[in-house]
């Protein structure tokens, strides 16, 4: 029985959303403008030159780009001999949960709840519910801020009278970032774990476990981080999976994004090099007819947010140079789709997600241009090609 990999490179997106000016997003391309930076010369740290990644894009990395948003990428040129395309998605966001779940069949059909842009951030209820679950006598924070200067500005206040640090961005989250050892770990992944409900219940959509440790001169955030995700409203592409007796595999954050509904077996790592030898294993250990669904975030949270644009191309760089290890594993039925679930250029103003069309390229199909599709077209074409009796709103492209 052929199996399906599908693996979110998370926030690689390659521009042209038709709506990315209702976001304040209009000219962001992830992707294209990395290869710009790396062929000018802009992104030699670590690494020189053109940005190389000759596997992904002669399965057609360069052409998604080119049909996405009309960018020749410099150095991405190649003949494609893949499956190639681009994906746009309706769901109204630009986060995690929207992108996977929309890939996965299912748009969101909701809008989230966001919180203003203003000092305090959280309603008074909120604030007064984190504190009584924490047992503080107060928050710190209370606004929008990027993880690793609220932090710094906050580390010496918290590990002195132990209240928990609290954030937001411009996604649908809540984030509580507290000391390992001073607050406890355990304390902290309750504590979140106890307030989403009422913040889901809200349609907000993650609390996020926030976890460092270190001195304030000297602090680092750990590998223990941990989503606490609203569900999804309806059965997704795992669920169809599992419905139909097939064994499902989650690599990474797949588990938190997806409540672990319709996942059988959790993979998970202290970084995206161990993510990568879990897929590895997979490639030869996963089961006739499953489903493996991973995410790679460190893309997104090492390199996108704190706009990194050297680190980045390291990143992209690195991950194509590993992919022959892997597809190496794969037997001549095995279906492989590369895509993503939003962008995150890190050349674009600001530290947050940008509203992008992603890259659909796939391995195992043969050399076929799909054109234009919707993020839920991913979810109905592995099913498709697996032979679940769901498929969900898109349309195969197979």
């Amino acid at each position: 029985m052929p199996r399906a990999f599908l693996i979110v490179m998370d926030s690689v997106g390659c521009g042209g959303a038709p709506d990315a000016d209702r976001f304040g997003d209009a000219g962001s391309n992830t992707l294209g403008h990395i290869a710009e930076a790396c062929a000018s010369g802009r992104a030699d740290v670590g690494r020189k030159g053109p940005l190389r990644v000759p596997l992904l894009d002669g399965l057609g990395l360069g052409a998604a780009i080119r049909l996405a948003s009309g960018l020749a990428a410099p150095g991405l040129g190649s003949e494609p001999h893949g499956m190639w395309g681009a994906a746009t998605e309706v769901s109204n966001g630009k986060d995690t949960p929207s992108g996977h779940w929309e890939l996965a069949g299912v748009p969101v059909p909701w809008d989230w709840t966001y919180f203003p842009h203003t000092i305090p951030a959280f309603p008074d209820d909120i604030v007064t519910e984190v504190c009584r679950l924490a047992g503080s006598d107060g928050i710190l924070g209370n606004c929008h801020a990027s993880g690793i200067p609220i932090i710094a500005e906050h580390v010496e206040a918290h590990l002195r009278t132990g209240w928990p640090i609290c954030y937001t961005s411009a996604d649908s989250v809540f984030q509580i970032a507290a000391h390992e050892e001073a607050f406890g770990l355990e304390r902290l992944l309750k504590l979140c774990a106890d307030l989403a409900p009422m913040l889901h219940a809200r349609k907000v959509g993650r609390v996020i476990a926030r976890p460092f440790t270190g001195t304030p001169d000297n602090f680092k955030r750990t590998a223990n981080r941990k989503d606490f995700a609203i569900a999804p409203p309806s059965p997704t592409l795992l669920d169809w999976a599992a419905a139909d007796g097939r064994a499902t595999h989650a690599v990474g954050k797949i588990g938190d994004i997806f409540s672990m509904s319709g996942i059988g077996f959790l993979h998970k790592g202290k970084s995206d090099a161990d993510l990568f030898d879990h897929l590895i294993s997979l490639g030869s250990e996963a089961e006739p007819g499953s489903l493996t669904f991973a995410n790679f975030v460190e893309f997104d949270t090492l390199y996108g947010h704190p706009r990194d644009v050297a680190g980045y191309a390291r990143a992209l760089e690195w991950f194509d140079a590993r992919l022959p290890d892997f597809l190496a594993m794969l037997g001549p039925d095995d279906l492989v789709i590369f895509t993503a679930d939003h962008g995150n250029d890190p050349t674009f103003r600001g530290t947050e997600h940008t509203r992008e069309r992603v890259p659909v390229v796939g391995f195992g199909a043969g050399t076929k241009a799909i054109g234009q599709v919707g993020f839920t077209d991913v979810a109905a074409s592995i099913a498709t090609y697996l032979g679940l009796s769901t498929t969900g709103p898109g349309r195969s492209f197979l």
